[in-house]
């Protein structure tokens, strides 16, 4: 599919010279950008749609942990005393 964008002289420019420094053509450098603007945006609707989802849940079922169990358990991480989640409770 092709796709045209119109795009300022300076901005040109400037894709333009990355291009040359990078050894790469303006539209590789244009194609990388958007792929990893439309890689950020679709994680951030992911973890939009699990905080919802995870609320939800909540407010359903009441299950949660505290902040200080959550850290206290975090702080086991890469330890030899590494443990499991903590259960949920009400």
């Amino acid at each position: 599919m092709a796709v045209s964008v119109k795009l300022d002289d300076d901005l040109r420019e400037r894709i333009q010279s990355l291009a040359e420094s990078k050894q790469r053509s303006a539209h590789w450098i244009m194609r990388e950008a958007i792929r990893g603007y439309v890689e950020r945006e679709e994680a951030r609707r992911q973890f939009d749609e699990d905080t919802l989802a995870s609320w939800k849940h909540y407010q359903e079922t009441g299950l949660h942990l505290t902040g200080e169990e959550v850290f206290a358990w975090m702080e086991t991480w890469g330890t030899d005393e590494e443990t499991d989640a903590p259960p949920c409770h009400t």
